[in-house]
């Protein structure tokens, strides 16, 4: 499996777990620009390839972050 142990700078945000995924995803994008902040409704299907430039961020039925964003 991938790893993206050799990216720069932040590479997860326990913080946002809770808040909706607009400031989430604002809140990752500023504080590593080296990413894509993704929103994905919770339960849905994503591609297993590991992205080093991609955030996930998983949300419930309200838009409300449910899991830890990290990079990958």
């Amino acid at each position: 499996m991938a790893s993206c142990s050799n990216v720069k700078g932040k590479k997860s945000w326990p913080e946002v777990v809770g808040t909706s995924s607009q400031a989430a995803a604002t809140i990752i994008e500023r504080q590593n620009e080296n990413v894509e902040a993704v929103v994905v409704e919770e339960g849905s299907s994503v591609s297993t390839d590991v992205r080093c430039d991609r955030v996930r961020i998983f949300v419930d039925d309200n838009n409300i972050v449910k899991e830890v964003p990290k990079v990958g």
